[in-house]
């Protein structure tokens, strides 16, 4: 089905170069159809990936990814992984949500759950309440625009009202992620998601050293690599049990949630997966939020 849209879309380019119309028209044309190409291509390449002797095993959790308010598949990562292991208060956290539109429990607010999202930027935290007013009024979600660093994390967690154990954390904020998931320590999720860097491999066991000021200088020194947060989460009771796709983001849960739900073992070695960044410029609708109501 896929390489027969890419065939379709390389016929329509071609016709649009040679058929009647302006040539304005026609590269309007092969625009649009470049972009169905491209997004047939990546299609392709993620389906090859997860239908690979690798992921052949249905406790691997890569198959089960799918974007809906996500910046790749993290909301069916997420999705799945309460599936197997089941939720108790449904309640989240997340840190670094932007205006709120792309991120990994948006889509957890459609399924019924409460949270809190926390933000360093003014801007976006004025555009998320708006965007959000019925979740806000209802208190099905808090918001809070603060500069997080691992010395203020647990106090902004209590002024938030969040419970002991969430269901859910998820940490992304660049680059002192993995100081912000060691402060917490009286906060214990059953699950985090929290974002890797790709580029320092699967055997470097690297992290910036902290600085509370920190900001991301728009490369690639940043963050932790996947083997650091292993060994963090190790230390703090938690398992890797996967990553997404676009090689941003990892999935711990809990170790007396853990079952055998997952695939072990619960490593680097097995899990990482390397940078597909390409994969978040997905196209499709953009992202929009309004009144919604459970049925």
């Amino acid at each position: 089905m896929i390489k027969q849209r890419i065939r379709h879309a390389g016929a329509f380019v071609s016709n649009a170069m040679n058929g009647p119309g302006t040539i304005v028209h026609g590269q309007r044309q092969m625009v649009a159809m470049n972009e169905q190409i491209m997004r047939a291509s990546i299609d392709l390449a993620h389906q090859q990936l997860v239908t690979s002797p690798r992921y052949a095993d249905p406790k691997r959790l890569l198959a089960y990814g799918y974007k809906g308010y996500s910046q790749g598949d993290e909301d069916g990562i997420i999705d799945e992984i309460f599936r197997r292991i089941g939720t108790t208060n449904r309640s989240f956290v997340e840190f670094g949500v932007g205006n709120g539109l792309e991120n990994n429990t948006a889509a957890l607010l459609l399924g019924g759950w409460s949270g809190a999202w926390i933000d360093g930027s003014d801007r976006d935290v004025a555009q998320l309440r708006q965007t959000f007013a019925q979740q806000l009024r209802e208190q099905h979600l808090r918001v809070q625009c603060a500069f997080i660093t691992a010395e203020n994390i647990e106090a902004l967690f209590d002024e938030l009202g969040v419970p002991a154990e969430p269901d859910l954390v998820s940490i992304d904020i660049d680059n002192n992620d993995y100081w912000i998931w060691r402060a917490l320590t009286r906060h214990r999720p059953r699950v985090v998601v929290i974002e890797y860097n790709p580029a320092y491999g699967r055997t470097a066991r690297c992290v910036l050293t902290y600085r509370p000021d920190r900001t991301w200088g728009q490369t690639s020194y940043q963050g932790a690599s996947l083997s650091a947060l292993e060994a963090l989460g190790r230390e703090k009771g938690y398992s890797l049990v996967g990553c997404g796709y676009q090689g941003t983001n990892a999935f711990f849960v809990r170790d007396d949630t853990l079952g055998n739900h997952f695939c072990t073992p619960y490593t680097t070695a097995n899990h990482y997966e390397p940078a597909r960044y390409w994969y978040a410029w997905y196209g499709g609708h953009g992202a929009g939020w309004g009144d919604i109501e459970q049925v």
